[in-house]
């Protein structure tokens, strides 16, 4: 779930600085712009005085930037053309990493409420239920249009989420407290199917909405690894929670030593049991998008300081954002505000592959990227008939 404390800048602040950001061709130079210049937020917000006082020296350019947003690119038929006439461009974003090793973990018992594994993780089962099968299409990497998806009912990966809950504070005193809210926070979750699993404050891991199954946690959301593109995670990957909170003035939510223990012993079983390849294992910042606006990180939660290593996993926040440089998508700069170095560089690299990918095409930026999202749009469209589908059969 998204931080509402990470969401400060106000949409016309957003959308004066990204007016100003897309002037700035060096994709480096533009997140330094936007990270320098929404580092004082009141010089671009409205509701203060020197936001007023801007407005006022730069009304010209204000005009200019509303009245720019009006105006479509000439020859964007031609360039859509262009793009599926030519070959994709293939990209080097995980074809380049070794072979991996995957997890050895089994199931040592299994009882009503319990299940034990090998590698000492314990999942509860007593907030247990069931939701619509697990039924999605994945996507040929180069080759994603509508028609070309094939038929998927495992996993294939892991989005890891916080539930921006009520919090209490993590001390002796306050177990009482947190025991109660962490119980009306499972309850939410199930009556919601929003996660697969949580992980409470106490590092107990429990399962909520049965793997066979999809649940509601990632909505609008793009990945992709070196074969296949997903679109829609909710049927293609299994959502982990940490109950955690970010709290304002803050960039990452705070995950207790055990809750960082839990979440490795999990992931090692989910990925031993479906075979799931570490690039696969995402943050919702990572993902989400919002295909309203066509922006990237709708969402913000592990936006920074997901636990990568502690959860035995590469650093993903280095993976070029494939929304930004597979489907068209460009992002909030205020996600720059909040995501930090390590997501900053992977929002580099997509933005740098982009840009690579229209020069090969014989493209402008622009209209590649309007064509990738009439493609998106497509693809969209594709997966809502699925799910309908899907729900009139089962109903």
């Amino acid at each position: 779930m998204p931080s509402a404390a990470a969401r400060t800048p106000s949409r016309l602040t957003s959308s004066l600085v990204g007016w100003q950001a897309n002037r700035i061709e060096d994709p480096v130079a533009r997140l330094r712009f936007l990270r320098r210049t929404l580092g004082d937020r009141r010089v671009w917000d409205p509701r203060t005085e020197a936001g007023r006082g801007w407005l006022r020296a730069h009304r010209t350019k204000v005009v200019a930037a509303c009245c720019g947003v009006l105006l479509l690119p000439a020859g964007a038929l031609k360039d859509t053309l262009l793009l599926w006439q030519r070959p994709p461009v293939v990209t080097a974003q995980a074809s380049v990493r070794r072979a991996e090793a995957i997890p050895n973990v089994w199931l040592v018992e299994q009882k009503e409420e319990q299940e034990e594994y090998s590698n000492g993780l314990r999942v509860e089962r007593r907030y247990e239920i069931g939701n619509e099968p697990r039924q999605f299409e994945v996507y040929p990497r180069g080759a994603e249009s509508a028609g070309s998806g094939q038929p998927r009912t495992a996993p294939a990966g892991i989005v890891f989420h916080t539930t921006e809950s009520a919090q209490s504070e993590f001390a002796p005193g306050e177990t009482k407290r947190m025991r109660v809210i962490g119980a009306a926070l499972l309850e939410f979750v199930r009556q919601e199917r929003a996660y697969h699993y949580v992980v409470d404050r106490f590092g107990r891991v429990w399962r909520i909405v049965r793997e066979s199954d999809a649940a509601n946690h990632a909505g609008y959301s793009v990945w992709a690894d070196g074969q296949w593109t997903y679109i829609g995670l909710n049927r293609a990957f299994l959502g982990v929670s940490v109950e955690a909170r970010t709290e304002p003035g803050a960039t990452k939510p705070e995950a207790t030593p055990a809750q960082i223990h839990a979440l490795r012993v999990l992931t090692e079983m989910l990925r031993s049991k479906y075979r799931i390849a570490a690039p696969n294992c995402v943050t919702h910042a990572q993902v989400s998008v919002n295909p309203s606006n066509m922006q990237a990180g709708y969402h913000y939660d592990w936006a920074a300081g997901f636990p990568f290593a502690q959860a035995g996993l590469p650093d993903n926040y280095a993976a070029a954002v494939p929304s930004l440089w597979l489907v068209g998508f460009t992002y909030d700069p205020s996600l720059v505000n909040v995501t930090g170095e390590p997501f900053w560089k992977g929002l580099v690299l997509g933005e740098e592959l982009l840009r690579q990918n229209a020069t090969a095409h014989g493209m402008s930026v622009t209209a590649y990227r309007s064509a990738l999202e009439k493609r998106f749009r497509g693809l969209l469209s594709t997966l809502k008939t699925n799910q309908q589908q899907v729900k009139e059969k089962e109903g």
